[in-house]
């Protein structure tokens, strides 16, 4: 058993953190502050976005969704998409045990 603790008090453009890896996924902790842009990017995998603190733009395929704190989304593999923290954000990323967390990190510092 481990105690994965996403609270997080310091906010500088965008940063990535690996919580934890299970048998079936690995959870990451993405803060971003406000302003701060996730250029468009694809996962090789599907994957989840939750909104822990804060509020994001999440766009994809044109279409921008706001999403507030503890709202989630759900995305196919493949489909491209951004983020834009509204105000300083910090997010949970899904991912499939397949999907290599350095990928997303080189997203974040891109």
């Amino acid at each position: 058993m481990e105690k994965v603790v996403f609270n997080f008090n310091i906010f500088d453009g965008v940063k990535t953190a690996m919580l934890c890896e299970s048998e079936f996924s690995k959870e990451i902790r993405i803060t971003m502050s406000k302003d701060a842009i996730m250029k468009e990017h694809r996962a090789p995998n599907a994957i989840i976005v939750q909104v822990l603190r804060g509020q994001i733009e999440f766009e994809m395929s044109g279409n921008i969704i706001v999403m507030n704190e503890f709202d989630m989304i759900t995305l196919p593999s493949l489909v491209s998409h951004s983020l834009k923290a509204l105000e300083d954000s910090i997010i949970r990323l899904s991912l499939s045990k397949s999907d290599s967390h350095t990928r997303v990190f080189k997203v974040a510092n891109s």
